[in-house]
């Protein structure tokens, strides 16, 4: 698993593809090993949702969780720490990758 950092670059995996279903984001492995074995499909709520749509390959995740304070309105730190919680979780599950 790629280390998570705040000044590392993430994107979505080309082994995944997403769907915005009634405003949540579905991530559906497409190939075996991706996500786990109990839950193929990963859901991501709205704030989820906006992280996933700013990991193009040319942010930081510090410029994604700048843009999502802008957004929320919410304290740095906090949005930083759900930002690499986030990233963590879907690097773990091999549904991004770090440039």
């Amino acid at each position: 698993m790629d280390e998570v950092i705040l000044e590392k670059v993430f994107y979505p995996s080309e082994d995944v593809v997403a769907r915005e279903i009634e405003g949540e984001v579905i991530i559906v492995p497409l190939v075996a090993g991706i996500g786990d074995m109990d839950d193929e499909l990963f859901t991501l709520n709205e704030t989820g949702r906006e992280v996933w749509r700013l990991l193009d390959g040319k942010r930081t995740l510090t410029q994604v969780a700048n843009e999502l304070g802008v957004s929320f309105e919410a304290p740095a730190g906090k949005i930083e720490g759900d930002v690499l919680g986030l990233v963590t979780e879907l690097a773990r599950r091999k549904m991004v990758v770090a440039r």
